[in-house]
């Protein structure tokens, strides 16, 4: 009966901790270091944190325009058949120095998430100046909000893109359309607000909430882990438990 009842603690014990590691693999978080484009010296990171269907964006970057405010999306699809990446400055289809926004859509899609300040989060808002974060007298920028996605975004997670937009082509520390003109997205902003400044892209694997003891990546596999399975084999260890349980007390009885 020793031996049984430490078989019986130590499955007990694999059922409690597969249970409570499940907890621990709720929220997964995927980090996307920012890097510059158009020159701008801009850099960054974005963490991407996944709980259900709420997402948060922490962003902290450096290197923006100092005092201005700074449009920021997530750009993408969640057609996993395209492939999206950063673009480079070969994007610059007519070869005037500025990579336009809309030069870069080919290579980070289409506006998906805009990261506003506050309200709407659509595509809708790529555009609201007035709610978008500003940089500080240095030039440093920090954000952050958790939004609502739907299942398809929350699938296609690691198909998305995080761009910071806003230069300073002339260097005089503000946003002109002496510089590159217009906007080609809208012709009453300059095309320095919103030509993109950084870009960044979630790499490799996906960093997973761990218990105590440290995080685990994996080997460039980047897909969600399935609770679900590790629920399921929780409750067989448990029902395995309680069965061993039952032997016991028969085994006790017949003892007796």
């Amino acid at each position: 009966m020793k031996v049984l009842r430490t078989a019986l603690a130590g499955t007990g014990a694999l059922a409690l901790t597969v249970l409570g590691s499940s907890s621990a693999f709720a929220a997964e978080t995927y980090q996307v270091q920012l890097q510059e484009l158009n020159g701008t010296g801009s850099s960054g990171t974005a963490v991407l944190t996944l709980d259900g269907d709420r997402l948060t964006v922490t962003i902290d970057a450096k290197g923006l325009v100092p005092g201005a405010p700074h449009a920021q999306h997530i750009h993408g699809s969640t057609d996993l058949s395209t492939d999206f990446s950063c673009p480079t400055m070969a994007a610059d289809a007519n070869q005037d120095g500025v990579l336009t926004t809309a030069e870069g859509l080919k290579d980070y899609g289409d506006i998906h998430i805009s990261l506003t300040t506050s309200g709407d989060t659509s595509k809708s808002s790529g555009l609201a100046v007035d709610r978008f974060p500003t940089a500080d007298a240095q030039g440093n920028l920090a954000y952050e909000r958790t939004i609502e996605v739907d299942d398809a975004t929350a699938k296609a997670i690691t198909n998305l893109h995080v761009v910071q937009h806003g230069i300073d082509v002339n260097g005089n520390g503000t946003y002109d359309v002496e510089a590159a003109g217009a906007s080609e997205l809208d012709p009453a902003l300059p095309q320095e607000a919103t030509a993109p400044a950084s870009c960044g892209m979630v790499t490799g694997s996906h960093v997973t909430a761990m218990p105590a003891g440290g995080v685990q990546t994996g080997g460039g596999d980047t897909g969600a882990v399935d609770t679900g399975a590790l629920l399921g084999g929780a409750g067989a260890l448990a029902a395995a438990a309680a069965g061993a349980l039952v032997l016991a007390r028969r085994r006790t009885g017949a003892e007796g």
